[in-house]
């Protein structure tokens, strides 16, 4: 089938308004927010209404021999929704209903492209709750959430996204349609094919409809601040808290780095002083005399622990501002430039040696980078600043984006904690899970994905 062809099948069956060539138009779904992806020119962009139409959508390609490359709201951060030459690009924005909410069984089903803040304020109003919360989660959506694990600020308590789902409905590489998972709390039946898909980056199949578990909603947080002056002592809190088995909903880290911008952006004093190099950051939802006694073990620990503040709040509005200062963080840190973040997850005692790690690295390339990060869980995101306009500094930013994974490995980490492989991290990938590792992917791409169609190049290679 050519490529005329192909267009007209698919305008044929989709309707026109659904398939876009026009390359101004195209160009603007060709590619996530991570700069250093490699990113191609697609054939088309098709936006699908329903599960009939992506299997519509896969039957032609795949009769045409062109790659699919799935999309959500092009929020992540590894290149993974990057077109490649000649693709089509698989939308699935149009494909967002949330179709059941269960409140007797605390579950939701829900399609792929609902917004995951939306889909969070829906089960609300039933007094239910969905834990996933990405730092895009105002414009993220559920699919990206899915084909990525994402994580968020409350994984150290709720998990990531995969710890929420239980069954999934995905097109395969035939047009076919696999159900997996259940609707019940317990189930061993055969593998486990949902967590197979969730994090697969779409290639392996595309997420047409998840069903996920739910929970009741929790209290209103309290919130508790810690200032350290040296940010091996903050690191030694967090390695304390994690011994005595404090699990807060929320436990974040900033630099000096990204305090100091946060504080510009907010026109804000956060209270730690000038010497601050590390703040930690808390909440617990588990409301009343429960919170208050394990924020009070919280500030009791950071206190032992050489903090030069430790406070604690019950006040709503005093604790959304000062969690405004850790979610600003990137967008404070445009006004020194353009940032490129990375996303390691080492040991939890090991992240002040990281942010020391960043630190050298800093100095090395001569560029800023601030670290901020999910201290409950090790999962970091050092962010490099640097000038649109300078090739030089551009180079220099993705020396500094490896070397930064090497130090994760090196502190017995992991060159992904919930971004994502992409198409900017396959030979770290290849370096982590060792050829053995590499080689079971593949078989396993092999027994899906046979004609290697569905994001070809994301993740791994399948050949060396």
């Amino acid at each position: 089938m050519s490529n005329d062809a192909l267009l007209q099948r698919l305008r044929d069956q989709l309707g026109s308004s659904a398939v876009l060539t026009d390359t101004d138009v195209t160009g603007s779904y060709a590619r996530d927010m991570m700069p250093l992806a490699p990113v191609g020119k697609p054939l088309a962009v098709v936006l699908p209404a329903d599960t009939a139409g992506v299997q519509a959508v896969v039957r032609a390609c795949a009769e045409a021999n062109v790659p699919i490359v799935p999309r959500g709201a092009g929020s992540g951060l590894s290149g993974a929704a990057n077109a490649i030459d000649g693709c089509v690009v698989l939308v699935l924005t149009k494909l967002d209903e949330i179709v059941e909410v269960d409140a007797g069984n605390r579950l939701a089903v829900v399609q792929p492209g609902v917004v995951n803040l939306d889909f969070r304020s829906a089960v609300e109003k039933h007094g239910l709750f969905y834990p996933p919360d990405p730092s895009s989660y105002d414009w993220c959506t559920i699919g990206g959430n899915l084909s990525t694990n994402a994580g968020g600020l409350c994984c150290v308590k709720y998990g990531v996204t995969t710890d929420s789902v239980l069954g999934l409905e995905v097109v395969l590489a035939d047009g076919s349609v696999l159900n997996t998972g259940r609707r019940t709390v317990k189930g061993v039946a055969g593998y486990d094919l949902t967590k197979l898909f969730i994090g697969s980056e779409g290639t392996l199949g595309v997420i047409t409809q998840a069903t996920v578990a739910l929970r009741p909603l929790p209290q209103a947080p309290a919130t508790f601040v810690a200032g350290f002056s040296s940010t091996e002592a903050a690191g030694e809190a967090v390695a304390r808290a994690v011994r005595e088995g404090l699990v807060p909903s929320l436990l974040e880290i900033m630099d000096a780095a990204s305090i100091k911008a946060s504080e510009t952006y907010l026109n804000t004093d956060l209270g730690a002083g000038s010497d601050c190099q590390a703040l930690l950051l808390g909440q617990s939802d588990s409301g009343g005399e429960v919170a208050r006694r394990e924020l009070a073990a919280l500030e009791q620990i950071c206190t032992d622990c050489g903090a030069d503040l430790a406070y604690a709040t019950d006040d709503l509005e005093e604790g959304k501002m000062l969690l405004q200062a850790r979610r600003v963080v990137l967008t404070a840190l445009e006004t020194y430039g353009i940032w490129l973040t990375d996303d390691v997850c080492v040991p939890r005692t090991r992240i002040a040696e990281l942010i020391r790690g960043c630190e050298r690295i800093s100095e090395k390339v001569g560029l800023k980078i601030a670290v901020v990060g999910h201290a409950g869980d090790g999962n970091m995101h050092p962010t490099i600043v640097y000038s649109p306009d300078s090739e030089d500094e551009f180079a220099r930013a993705r020396q500094a984006f490896d070397e930064i994974l090497e130090v994760g490995l090196s502190l017995g980490g992991t060159v992904t904690g919930e971004h994502g492989v992409g198409k900017i991290k396959r030979e770290w990938l290849a370096r982590e899970i060792g050829p053995v590792g590499v080689r079971v992917h593949r078989q396993i791409k092999q027994a899906l994905d046979p004609e290697n169609l569905f994001n070809p190049g994301s993740m791994f290679s399948m050949t060396d």
